[in-house]
């Protein structure tokens, strides 16, 4: 007889929002997930049980995606999930999804507090927290990385997140080259506009603005979380392993 070693999934951010709508939709596909969160404890532990009421397995684990001195420390604890829930010594799938909410500034008027910020959170984090964790990543894995709307069309205020999501997707595709030899395929999921309480719920909960993000957008509206966590677990899925070092946009068309 043979067996099928479960599926696991690594998604940081996935107490709230976009995170939170992949873990379920990968559990919903029957993949199992280990979550992090970096304040909300409860939050997540309610992640888990709505993963478990789906009838797969879920671990939350904190994690500050901004702080890399910690990372090391993070993919022990890792180590230690993966044995005490699953007796397993690696993971499938890394959804490198943690993000913070940017404040709108210009060129002009951006600190170099808040680029630091944005820099350690959505590209130093994902750069180095992706390496602590290769050695714990199954040979034949995927990686998806999250990257915005914003680094193809340019909307003033925005110009070091989208700075930030850039290098992200240039990274993406280093690693699908670097990692090509151990069989893992890395890809960039950039979603347009989402109504999550992301910056503020600017787009959930501004009117205007939710009218003018619909205006500009093929589809007619604003994007849904479920819109996203469906678009990255369809990249995971296993028919769509010959899709790598691309980015996908996952905007229904916004400024085109």
């Amino acid at each position: 007889m043979t067996t099928t070693t479960q599926r696991i999934a690594l998604v940081t951010g996935g107490s709230r929002g976009l995170g939170r709508s992949t873990v379920l939709q990968l559990a919903q596909a029957g993949v199992d997930a280990i979550l992090t969160y970096k304040s909300n404890e409860a939050e997540a532990h309610a992640v888990v049980r709505q993963v478990q009421a789906l009838g797969r397995q879920a671990v939350a684990l904190q994690l500050d995606a901004g702080d890399s001195k910690r990372f090391a420390v993070f993919a022990e604890r890792v180590k230690s999930a993966l044995a005490a829930t699953w007796r397993r010594t690696d993971f499938d799938y890394l959804v490198n999804n943690a993000g913070m909410g940017v404040e709108h500034a210009t060129v002009a008027e951006t600190t170099e507090a808040q680029f630091d910020l944005l820099c350690n959170v959505h590209l130093k984090g994902t750069f180095f927290l992706t390496q602590k964790l290769l050695p714990l990543l199954k040979d034949g894995g995927r990686i998806v990385n999250t990257s915005s709307g914003l680094a193809r069309f340019a909307l003033p205020g925005y110009a070091a997140y989208a700075a930030m999501k850039g290098g992200v997707e240039v990274l993406t595709r280093y690693l699908a080259k670097e990692l090509g030899a151990r069989g893992i395929s890395v890809n960039t999921i950039a979603p347009g506009a989402i109504e999550t309480d992301f910056g503020g719920g600017r787009v959930r909960d501004n009117a205007q603005l939710n009218a003018f993000v619909a205006s500009q957008t093929a589809l007619g509206r604003a994007g849904l979380p479920d819109d996203i966590g469906s678009a990255v677990a369809a990249l995971l899925t296993e028919a769509n392993g010959w899709i790598n070092g691309q980015r996908i946009e996952a905007s229904g068309g916004m400024f085109i």
